[in-house]
């Protein structure tokens, strides 16, 4: 049986010829391990060595969070910056609307599910759009409150992809839907998992690269170019393993294209999966240049 992991790790870089690293971290400063265990101390050293590796030459910023509860080691730096959250932001609306149907008693009306559906599973933008004006933001803020997302800043009007999120709330969020907690119930949460596991393959790339056989998937991506700091591009996961499960965060921006940003969080999940699922074949899971990433996902009025 594994042991665990809680990790965010966070580097920066100029786009002119300056490698991401970890601030400057040692393997030692950015993993450490709550567990008595020799094993677990080790897992956390070199699991820190292994995300400084995956990141030497690359480009841009990034902030990594990671957290496998078997093993009892924890990872951090910088897990508080923030990034534009890009189409990341529609698991937190989908939570929102989860906990309103919870405290109304009921469960998701057709439309309600329709709208969840293509939201998560194609990431469909005027889905998005039309949950978050049915919530508004006292719903949505009421959720972030009950979450503990208190870094999480939601945009405004209905520029829902220009909300302020941080790996460490993003973190949070995931713990929602894949541990028993007050806000979401046992029934909301399988709900919410059913639709980040049937995730459309054309948008199954990211933290899901590497993760061996048998690893259920839980993911939600997202990506967006602006004038500045380029292409947002992120990624949010759980994996059931069969134990207590992990969970991976990887926010980017300052990335050239979108399919630079993917590999970049591609390497870091895979660097992860190996630390954590040691001897254990990973499937091929890496994604291929797509011209549609090009495309933006979000298509916000007014966008700079």
């Amino acid at each position: 049986m594994r042991r665990a992991v809680s990790v965010a790790v966070t580097g920066s870089a100029l786009l002119a010829g300056i490698g991401i690293q970890p601030a400057g971290a040692t393997a030692a400063e950015v993993c450490t391990s709550a567990s008595d265990e020799a094993t677990g101390e080790a897992t956390a050293r070199r699991l820190g060595d292994d995300i400084r590796n995956a990141l030497r030459g690359r480009y841009g910023t990034i902030s990594i969070a990671v957290n496998d509860r078997e093993l009892g080691i924890r990872c951090r730096v910088g897990a508080g910056r923030h990034y534009d959250s890009a189409s990341v932001v529609k698991v937190t609306i989908l939570g929102a609307l989860l906990r309103h149907a919870i405290e109304q008693g009921r469960l998701l009306t057709a439309r309600e599910d329709a709208l969840a559906t293509k939201m998560i599973t194609r990431s469909d933008n005027d889905a998005a759009s039309a949950l978050w004006r049915r919530l508004g933001r006292t719903r949505l803020q009421r959720f972030l409150d009950l979450a503990g997302m208190t870094r999480t800043v939601l945009a405004a009007d209905g520029h829902w992809g220009l909300t302020q999120i941080t790996a460490a709330d993003q973190m949070r969020l995931l713990g929602r839907f894949t541990r028993r907690n007050p806000v979401l119930t046992d029934r909301s949460r399988e709900y919410g998992l059913t639709l980040m596991n049937a995730v459309v393959p054309s948008q199954r790339w990211g933290v899901p690269a590497g993760a061996p056989a048998g690893v259920t998937v839980y993911v939600k991506n997202g990506w967006l170019p602006r004038s500045t700091h380029g292409w947002r591009v992120h990624s949010i996961g759980g994996f059931d393993d069969g134990g207590l499960g992990y969970r991976i965060v990887v926010l980017t921006h300052d990335n050239p294209s979108m399919a630079y940003g993917v590999k970049t969080i591609e390497l870091v999940a895979q660097a992860v999966h190996r630390a954590l699922n040691p001897g254990q074949r990973a499937v091929v899971r890496e994604s291929t240049p797509d011209p549609t990433w090009e495309i933006p996902d979000e298509r916000i009025p007014g966008l700079p």
